[in-house]
């Protein structure tokens, strides 16, 4: 008999531990209903609460960046003085160290040329003055059209005058004779 009792206390016991098993499910169950119809019903204003958080997020971001890309210009344009006064002193440097190799060759210099022009005229004009015959005004140096190598010119420099040059200092060695006399 104690059997029995005590087998109909179990019974009694996993009936009511089903019950509250079936009460809790059901509840679980109801909850996760309730959400989701409140989820249903709020879903345009929490889109809409995300969507303006996305936009203030946004926004910050953007004026971000544009401070950041406003910093990075600045030191481009710091880092374009410094190349620019570098490539100007580096300019200079390379027009000097030329300037002096071109004068220890002996290649004279515009203003040189300029000199030995005005100085031409000026003796054309004495000529002219003292009653020689001049062909008229020496037409002013022009640029040549290509040059020849510094080593090419020296070597043509030293060699013997060609014969038409031979020919017109002859003729103003005859003219200044003939002056002199």
């Amino acid at each position: 008999m104690v059997k029995k009792a005590s087998a109909k206390a179990q019974k009694k016991d996993d009936n009511q531990l089903a019950a509250a098993i079936r009460d809790s499910a059901q509840q679980i169950w109801l909850a996760g209903m309730g959400a989701f119809a409140k989820a249903r019903a709020e879903r345009t204003k929490i889109f809409d609460a995300l969507v303006k958080e996305g936009h203030t997020i946004q926004l910050r971001t953007r004026a971000l960046a544009e401070e950041r890309i406003g910093d990075v210009s600045g030191r481009v344009n710091e880092v374009k003085e410094r190349a620019s006064e570098s490539w100007d002193k580096l300019e200079q440097v390379f027009e000097s160290r030329v300037s002096r190799a071109l004068e220890r060759l002996g290649v004279p210099t515009s203003k040189d040329i300029k000199t030995l022009t005005k100085r031409v005229d000026e003796l054309g004009a004495s000529v002219r003055a003292l009653g020689g015959k001049a062909a008229g005004k020496v037409a002013p140096a022009r640029k040549a059209a290509a040059r020849k190598p510094a080593a090419k010119r020296a070597k043509a420099a030293s060699k013997t005058p060609r014969p038409a040059v031979k020919r017109a200092r002859k003729a103003a060695t005859k003219a200044a004779a003939a002056t002199s006399a």
